[in-house]
């Protein structure tokens, strides 16, 4: 606490113990947050139950003990009583006669933070003069008498304002706490910073957006509350908005990887209004969207031209075959043997061109990495040379998660023999792998070679870009890079002190926990739905059918015991099967969703962002692969 700070609360401190009258504020968990040196003396407290973080219980049963209510037969059920009473946070004003016949007045009012403040005032000669003005009003004048009435009829005036005021007062209340609900309930973190950074105000969700912080922050400066790495990547935007300007950006945090976005909005009174939110899953399939929508360029714009080079390449090898049977000197032939091979690796690097841009489409399933990372050292090692080994350090979650096995162990295959290549005849390659939360699988392929040049960690992800000469096409890299963008990930390349490292980063997302029961199928063809539902049925579920996400709704609410839907994407009605799957994503079974509508269609893409979809036609082991079941023939 700096001196400023120090001489406001000893301001405070004082000024509170000056008033006349008892003062106590406990907070929302009824821990004494303060109170003044008269609200001690009135109840004779010990200094324990006079300093900040007091009990309110143990106070009450203090002087529960001592006789202030008087004689009571059951101590803890007064005590509990109470207690319920303070927690409603509900305004309050009695008066009551103490054991010495001191009478006093108590007023409590809640706090907009929690918690509430009351008021002890000694009432007693007030009390004493008004018996006296009652034992002798007989005597009185009339015109004092007259003057009371005028008192008494002002009074009940200031009566009904009060009450007016009081019920403003509820409404207010009961507004602010429907407003405090709302916001509480909103998948986003909403605060307010002072001049100084200081919050005074979050609907408690900040640890909700980043795991690990306090929910209770009101009073912290905002670098306490995030952490200094956090803190340091927002302070640039947070100095921007307390010069008025309105920013929004991105940052990924350090805990799990996050991808949070921060909204700084100036109060025009020199503080800030703060909305956070995880957009983790948005970046994800954001950056899946964008990757399908540059291959599908890609493929606009190379179709054409492959399809002319390839003519071109054919017309370039038969009349090489027509010079090679002619008789011609020996300079002649070999030529035409240099001009056959580079022809035909023209042809194969169409072929790659092809495989890159091509309807490469992620077939998620659900993954057992232990054992795709078996399998992957059991395939790359017979490729690699004696004095090269292959480690592969597994720290992968035991779950099966939802990859696609095919493009994932082939990009880890060609980043191995890579990494092979980059060795030479000795060296050490090394495959590790881990989860970040339950955010991302990270995959890093490490070798003691000789590293990455300047030029290489710029480009290679570029197409055609190599270090291999002649032997390499420049495609390896990028296609890994493709297969990643497509998931939703990233690709990251790196030196290390003993070599190359890439780290591919790709979506956590568990595999569906089906294992059997009821399955709710929701298909409006009835010929494909009793296809589906057979499989279904050969897959060992009981099914249930609807034909419409409205219909589908209302059987996940009143039929207990669902475990699986499975659901085509284009239903009749306005409702889709997507939508559908976003309400069952809150509290309900696991939804798989199939469509026939080509990759290109925007609502097919939308869903294949956030979860596997199955491509019409499928077959009965595909579907059972996708719900981790065993098909049986």
């Amino acid at each position: 606490m700096d001196h400023a700070d120090q001489r406001n609360k000893a301001m405070t401190t004082a000024g509170l113990n000056l008033i006349a009258q008892a003062l106590s504020i406990y907070d929302q968990k009824l821990n004494l947050a303060v109170c003044n040196r008269r609200f001690q003396e009135m109840f004779d407290l010990p200094d324990a139950l006079a300093q900040p973080g007091a009990s309110f219980a143990d106070t009450i049963r203090y002087i529960a003990e001592k006789g202030e209510y008087g004689e009571v037969e059951n101590i803890e059920a007064l005590v509990q009583n109470r207690v319920e009473q303070a927690l409603a946070f509900e305004p309050h004003y009695i008066e009551r006669v103490r054991p010495n016949g001191e009478v006093i007045s108590v007023e409590g009012a809640p706090l907009p933070q929690g918690g509430w403040v009351a008021v002890y005032t000694d009432i007693t000669r007030t009390k004493q003069v008004e018996q006296l003005l009652r034992a002798r009003s007989e005597e009185l004048s009339d015109q004092l008498l007259s003057h009371a009435e005028e008192l008494s009829a002002t009074n009940r005036e200031l009566a009904a304002t009060i009450t007016a005021l009081e019920e403003a007062k509820r409404q207010l209340t009961e507004i602010e706490l429907r407003t405090r609900m709302t916001t509480e309930m909103m998948p986003a973190h909403i605060a307010h910073v002072d001049e100084n950074g200081h919050y005074t105000y979050s609907n408690r969700r900040l640890s909700s957006v980043m795991p690990g912080r306090p929910s209770e922050i009101v009073g912290l400066h905002i670098s306490q509350a995030l952490g200094s790495a956090a803190f340091s990547r927002i302070e640039p935007n947070l100095k921007a908005a307390y010069k008025g300007e309105n920013t929004v950006f991105e940052f990924s945090e350090d805990h799990d990887q996050r991808r949070i976005r921060v909204a700084f909005t100036p109060d025009q009174s020199g503080g800030v209004y703060v909305l956070s939110m995880d957009v983790t899953e948005e970046t994800q399939a954001r950056v899946a969207l964008q990757q399908s929508r540059r291959r599908a360029l890609a493929a606009q714009m190379t179709s054409g031209l492959a399809h002319d080079f390839s003519n071109l390449l054919t017309i370039i090898l038969g009349m090489q075959s027509k010079l090679k049977k002619m008789e011609l000197p020996d300079e002649a032939a070999e030529l035409i043997a240099a001009t056959q091979a580079t022809a035909r690796r023209g042809g194969r690097l169409l072929n790659r061109i092809a495989d890159m841009t091509g309807n490469r489409t992620l077939r998620p399933k659900a993954v057992d990495l232990h054992s795709l990372l078996q399998d992957l050292k059991l395939l790359a090692s017979p490729a690699l040379p004696r004095g090269v080994g292959l480690s592969v350090l597994d720290h992968t979650p035991d779950e099966p998660v939802m990859l696609d096995p095919g493009m994932l162990q082939d990009a880890l295959l060609n980043l191995i023999l890579n990494a092979r290549d980059a060795c030479g005849t000795s060296g050490q390659i090394t495959v590790s792998a881990h989860s970040i939360g339950r955010i991302w699988i990270e995959i890093a392929v490490n070798d003691t070679g000789p590293g990455f040049s300047k030029e290489a960690l710029e480009k290679a992800i570029n197409p055609f870009f190599t270090t291999k000469g002649s032997e390499g096409s420049g495609l390896g890299l990028p296609m890994v890079y493709d297969m990643v963008k497509l998931a939703g990930g990233d690709l990251q390349l790196a030196n290390t002190p003993t070599g190359a490292s890439i780290i591919l980063r790709l979506p956590y997302r568990a595999a569906p926990k089906a294992q059997g029961g009821l399955a709710l199928l929701v298909e409006d063809n009835d010929e494909l739905r009793s296809h589906f539902r057979d499989m279904l049925v050969e897959l060992g579920y009981f099914v249930v059918e609807a034909t419409s996400v409205d219909e589908a709704t209302a059987l996940t609410a009143d039929i207990e015991g669902i475990s699986l839907v499975l659901s085509d994407i284009k239903l009749v009605g306005d409702s889709t099967g997507l939508d559908l799957a976003q309400r069952l994503d809150q509290q309900g079974p696991p939804c798989i969703l199939m469509t026939s509508l080509p990759l290109s269609d925007p609502l097919h893409r939308e869903a294949l962002a956030h979860r596997p979809v199955l491509r019409k036609p499928f077959t009965r082991a595909q579907l059972g692969a996708l719900i981790r079941t065993e098909a049986r023939s």
